[in-house]
C-alpha cells in the first residue's frame, strides 16, 4: 500500500469509528518499530455488543472502498475486537480490557 492509500485507509477508520461513537480513539505511528503494520488505533466501545458493532461496521465500511480485511479476531466474545487491514490494525475494547492491557502505553515504551 502507498502512503496515500494509507492514509485514506486511516481516514476511513476514523470516519467509522466517529461514527459508531467509539470513544478514547487514539492512532499510534508504529511504522519504525513494527514490521507487521504501519499504525494501530486503539478504541472503545462501551458493551461487547457495541465493540462487536463497531467492528462489523468498520469491516462492511473498508469492503465497499474496495479493500479487504486481512481478518479479525474476538467478535464472539466482543470484549477485544482485533481488525486486521494490513497497514492499519484496529483494536475495539471494552473499557475494563483496555485499561487492563494498556496498549498505548506499552507500545509508546517501545517507541
Amino acid at each position: 500500500m502507498t502512503m496515500t492509500e494509507t492514509s485514506q485507509l486511516l481516514n476511513i477508520v476514523i470516519n467509522t469509528l466517529e461514527d459508531t461513537k467509539a470513544q478514547n480513539v487514539k492512532v499510534l505511528d508504529v511504522k519504525k518499530i513494527s514490521n507487521i503494520t504501519d499504525t494501530m488505533v486503539i478504541a472503545t466501545g462501551t458493551s461487547n455488543r457495541q465493540v462487536v458493532s463497531i467492528a462489523q461496521r468498520l469491516i462492511e465500511n473498508v469492503k465497499s472502498h474496495g479493500i479487504r480485511p486481512l481478518g479479525d479476531e474476538g467478535s464472539d466474545a466482543g470484549e477485544w475486537v482485533l481488525v486486521d487491514l494490513g497497514d492499519v490494525i484496529v483494536h475495539l475494547m471494552q473499557p475494563e480490557i483496555r485499561e487492563f492491557y494498556q496498549l498505548e502505553k506499552l507500545w509508546q515504551q517501545v517507541m
